[in-house]
């Protein structure tokens, strides 16, 4: 019989259901995400957005950092390491995801291209850091990206997707695969606010810059900009990293990665409500290919993305 509170009894069967419940926050916030990125980009330009995201993010995690202590990292390598993770999983992963949105690419399309990412690491930890993979895991990988393929050479048929917006969320790609594998290796034991609070500041410092010379600052602020950047700053950069990497640290990883092919979904159905984005019938074939690959790469995989 469970408890008052609604929980087993059991210690570990309270720690599954909480990790269950983390798991799932992560990956609901992680797909509808893309479509609060949508919802930002009507108002403003990617890199200004982001900046006015990690300012923000700062001001939060400041707070957070009065209230309670902070161990903060000892040694140089350790700044640096968390500095470099911060750079590959926020500015280049997010400032790759945000320009393929504003290209015009939709968030379902964002959404499964880096839900391709536990394929990728996949590959990766497979051919350079000697994991091996089950026949059914290559398969997936197969399956995997070739709904990908599918999906990516539909929309280049049919006009839907640039150039650039394809250059831009391979960086992204690019970013989170390495990002998740640089933190995993060198950041595992980190202050997760603490390091939270250093790659923010770390993005700031990067994308303001970048954002002034080459958009300049043109916001048009409302309630819908605010209300995006607050649910992406909270909800996703501090509560669901938070989650994902806590997960990682139970040796959860495998979780969490079984679940990533369900981003994509989320972020369909949370286009077409908002939106009214129908996907067409190829779309949904190519997208159906690769959560299944995706699914059955992630069976056994140690990784997911990070963002």
């Amino acid at each position: 019989m469970g408890s008052l509170a609604g929980l087993p009894d059991s210690p570990r069967a309270r720690a599954a259901l909480i990790d269950s419940a983390l798991a799932w926050y992560f990956v609901l916030v992680w797909g509808s995400g893309y479509v609060a990125t949508k919802v930002a980009l009507q108002y403003t330009t990617p890199l200004v957005f982001l900046s006015i995201r990690y300012a923000l993010g700062i001001v939060c995690l400041s707070a957070l950092a009065l209230a309670t202590p902070l161990r903060w990292p000892r040694q140089g390598v350790e700044w640096l390491h968390i500095v470099v993770a911060g750079l590959l999983v926020h500015a280049l992963n997010l400032g790759g995801s945000h320009y393929a949105q504003y290209l015009g690419l939709s968030a379902g399309t964002v959404a499964l291209i880096l839900a391709a990412q536990p394929l990728v690491t996949a590959c990766i930890v497979s051919l350079w850091m000697h994991e091996r993979l089950l026949p059914r895991q290559w398969l997936g990988v197969a399956l995997g990206l070739g709904g990908v393929a599918l999906v990516v050479w539909h929309k280049l048929d049919i006009q839907a997707m640039s150039k650039a917006s394809l250059f831009a969320v391979s960086l992204s790609l690019v970013g989170t695969t390495l990002g998740a594998l640089y933190q995993r290796a060198f950041c595992a034991r980190v202050d997760l606010r603490c390091a939270s609070l250093i790659q923010f500041a770390a993005s700031l410092g990067v994308l303001l810059p970048l954002a002034l010379v080459f958009e300049g600052w043109h916001v048009h602020w409302n309630v819908a900009l605010v209300a995006a950047a607050g649910y992406l700053v909270v909800g996703a950069s501090i509560l669901a990293l938070n989650a994902f990497h806590i997960l990682m640290r139970r040796g959860e990883a495998t979780r969490v990665a079984s679940l990533i092919y369900l981003t994509p979904i989320i972020a369909v159905l949370c286009e077409f409500l908002l939106f009214h984005v129908l996907p067409t019938l190829l779309s949904v074939g190519g997208m159906a290919l690769a959560c299944l690959g995706v699914a059955l790469v992630a069976g056994r995989s140690r990784a997911a993305p990070a963002r």
